[in-house]
């Protein structure tokens, strides 16, 4: 299981660094599961959107601005937690999701849709 990033999706020139890394583990993802595919291992990554937590914390927590800012951004209109994005990891490594292999599962509410 990898862990991407919603912003693979779009253009974010203030974080140059974070974006080509995580583009560069979907990448991975879809490679690695076509190699480890022969021997039935899934290879799956989850790509967060805006999340509630301490990386996030320094811009969103406790700045109204901001969340006014991302909110309309997010078709399901709140920011997500990281329980909802362990939900989606809890599922790629279940049985429930052993012919899923190869892809990045936005977590991200929607967001830029």
């Amino acid at each position: 299981m990898n862990v991407s990033s919603g912003v693979t999706r779009i253009a974010m020139p203030d974080i140059i660094a974070y974006t080509m890394t995580k583009g560069a583990v979907d990448a991975f993802t879809r490679t690695l599961a076509q190699h480890l595919g022969g021997r039935r291992i899934t290879v799956n990554a989850v790509a967060p959107g805006i999340i509630d937590t301490d990386m996030n914390a320094g811009w969103l927590r406790g700045n109204q601005e901001a969340v006014d800012h991302v909110l309309p951004q997010i078709a399901l209109g709140y920011i997500g937690t990281p329980t909802e994005v362990a939900d989606v990891i809890g599922f790629l490594a279940s049985d429930d999701a052993r012919y899923v292999t190869g892809h990045t599962i936005d977590v991200t509410g929607g967001s830029r849709l």
